[in-house]
C-alpha cells in the first residue's frame, strides 16, 4: 500500500524538514553577515571553494539567472574574494576561482556555520551514514 502525501507521518516529516532547512538559511545569513557578506555571496563562495566554475554552472547550481550570478561575482571580485580567470579547456569561458582570501574567508564562513553540527554529534556514525543516505536518495543523488 502506498502512503499518501498527507498522512500524519509525512506531513511532521516535511515540517521537521522545513524546520532545519530554516534554521539553516537563518544561520547562514547570519554567518555571512559577520563577514560582511550577502547569504547569496556566501553561497557563491562555497561553491567556488570547492572549485572554479563558469557563471552558468554556478547559475545552475544555485538555481538562478546567470545574470545574478555575474553581479554576485563582480561584488566578490571587487572585494578581492574572486579572480575571473579563463578556462584551460577553453579559453573563451571565463571561470570565476576564489582568491587566496576568499578561501579564506569561506573557511571561517564553514566552521562558524554550527547549527547542525550539535546536534550531529549526538547520532552516531551508523545515524548519521543512514541520514544522509536517506537525504541523498530524497534528492536524486545516489552518489
Amino acid at each position: 500500500m502506498a502512503t499518501s502525501r498527507t498522512d500524519p507521518l509525512t506531513l511532521e516529516v516535511v515540517e521537521l524538514i522545513g524546520s532545519v532547512v530554516a534554521r539553516y538559511y537563518e544561520e547562514y545569513e547570519q554567518a555571512a553577515a559577520e563577514h560582511s557578506l550577502t547569504g547569496a555571496q556566501a553561497r557563491v563562495l562555497r561553491l567556488l571553494s570547492l572549485e572554479p566554475l563558469p557563471m552558468r554552472r554556478i547559475a545552475r547550481k544555485l538555481k538562478c539567472e546567470p545574470s545574478n550570478v555575474t553581479g554576485i561575482v563582480d561584488r566578490l571580485e571587487a572585494r578581492g574574494l574572486v579572480e575571473r580567470t579563463p578556462d584551460p579547456s577553453d579559453r573563451r569561458v571565463k571561470l570565476a576561482a576564489p582568491t587566496r582570501s576568499g578561501l579564506a574567508t569561506a573557511a571561517r564562513l564553514r566552521d562558524s556555520l554550527d547549527f547542525a553540527r550539535e546536534p550531529l554529534a549526538e547520532l552516531s556514525a551508523q545515524e548519521r551514514r543512514t541520514l544522509r543516505d536517506l537525504l541523498r536518495r530524497m534528492v536524486g543523488d545516489d552518489a
